[in-house]
Parts: C-alpha cells; sequence; structure tokens
C-alpha cells in the first residue's frame, strides 16, 4: 500500500466515526490535553516561570502530569464504555498517552533518587525521609509501592493468562488512589489555592468510576452465577 493510500484509507475511517466514538475521542483527548496545561499551569505559577534544569524543581511537574494523564485514562475508558464505543476507536490515544506515562513514571522518582544522591543523602528510603517533613516519610513508601503496582502492569502482556493476573489491575486502581493521597500531602501545588481543589475533584471523580466498575463488575459476575 502506497503512503497516499495510507492517509487516505486513515482520512476515511475517521470520516466514519460515528457521533459516539468521536465523543469517546474528543474526551480522551480532552481530557489528558487539559489536565496536563492545568499541572504546567500551577506547577509555573507556583515557581513565578522561572524555569530551570534543577531536578527539585522539573520532577514535581512530572508526577503532576504521570497522574494527570493516568486519571484522563480512567476517564477516557469511563466515557468509552459508557456510550458504548469499541475498544479500538481509543487504541491509538492509550498506547501513545501510555508511552508518555511510563516515562514519566521514571523519571519523577529518578530525578529525586539521582539529585538526592549526589547531595549526600544516600537512597531510598532514607533520602526520602530527610527531603519531607517529618511524620511524612510513610507517605513517600505509598509512592513507591504504588509505582510498583503500576511497573507491574506492564508485564500484562506476558502474565495476562496467569490466575493470579486478576489481581494486579486491582492493585493498579488502589496505586491511583494512593498516588492521589500522596500528591494531596506532599505535592507542595497542593497544599493551598485552587489546584488543591482540581485535584480534590480528581480524587472524588477517581472514586465514582472505581466505584461504578466495580459494581458493574459484581452484577456481571452475580448474572453469570445465576441459574438459567
Amino acid at each position: 500500500m502506497s503512503k497516499n493510500q495510507s492517509v487516505q484509507g486513515t482520512t476515511q475511517s475517521q470520516l466514519n466515526l460515528s457521533t459516539a466514538e468521536r465523543i469517546s475521542l474528543y474526551a480522551a483527548w480532552g481530557a489528558s490535553l487539559t489536565t496536563s496545561l492545568l499541572a504546567i499551569l500551577v506547577w509555573g505559577r507556583n515557581n513565578q516561570w522561572q524555569l530551570s534544569f534543577d531536578a527539585y524543581v522539573i520532577f514535581p511537574l512530572l508526577g503532576l502530569l504521570a497522574f494527570s494523564l493516568m486519571w484522563s485514562h480512567y476517564l477516557a475508558a469511563f466515557v468509552r464504555r459508557r456510550l458504548g464505543v469499541a475498544p479500538p476507536v481509543l487504541s491509538h490515544y492509550f498506547e501513545s498517552t501510555s508511552i508518555v506515562v511510563l516515562g514519566l513514571l521514571f523519571l519523577h522518582p529518578g530525578l529525586l533518587i539521582l539529585q538526592r544522591f549526589r547531595d549526600g543523602y544516600g537512597l531510598p528510603p532514607h533520602s526520602y525521609y530527610s527531603y519531607v517533613a517529618p511524620g511524612l516519610g510513610w507517605v513517600t513508601l505509598l509512592g513507591t509501592v504504588s509505582w510498583l503496582a503500576f511497573m507491574a502492569y506492564e508485564f500484562r502482556r506476558i502474565f495476562a493468562d496467569k490466575s493470579w493476573w486478576k489481581y494486579i489491575p486491582i492493585a493498579g486502581d488502589v496505586a491511583m488512589l494512593a498516588i492521589a493521597y500522596h500528591g494531596l500531602r506532599l505535592g507542595s501545588q497542593l497544599q493551598t489555592g485552587w489546584y488543591k481543589f482540581v485535584w480534590l475533584s480528581y480524587a472524588v471523580a477517581l472514586v465514582f468510576i472505581l466505584a461504578y466498575n466495580y459494581f458493574e463488575k459484581f452484577e456481571q459476575h452475580a448474572q453469570t452465577k445465576s441459574p438459567v
């Protein structure tokens, strides 16, 4: 197939999208762009737009962006299912944004770990404890455990057929809630101001989506168990 034929095929498939499919795509990309811009805005204003390559300045933004995109994934999947749209419609969205999320998940803690080590504070967990306020060290470990849950999900192509794999997505859902709390307690951009309410709205929406998803799964499971 020539390049022109490929482009024409892509254009034709876009023209053939139904209204529900278009809404699903707009919601996915719109949520990702909006939440990312809000994260950049609050980070920039918090630093008075004095941009630098200081790891302590950059790593919080990476965490905000990672959570914002992952939250958008939950919203996009929820909207898609509610509209009855087939999963392949959002496959390109999830594939491209998931790569970005994976990079952010490595860079967010990685930059902090590297900088703390260079400053003579050693490695985690001690380097975390000495960075945050007294009594909040356990919240940093909450972030580490959540990170491990997210990384475990990346092995789905290898272990998805295992009987124990069903617990990994559940761990990922719990990790999302834990990260929402992690950010609320440790994020300097979340202590005061308008973005704190934005973050709380993310948390409330996430709880609603998860509750709905698990209720739906419970109903489906009950129907399969009920006698015909």
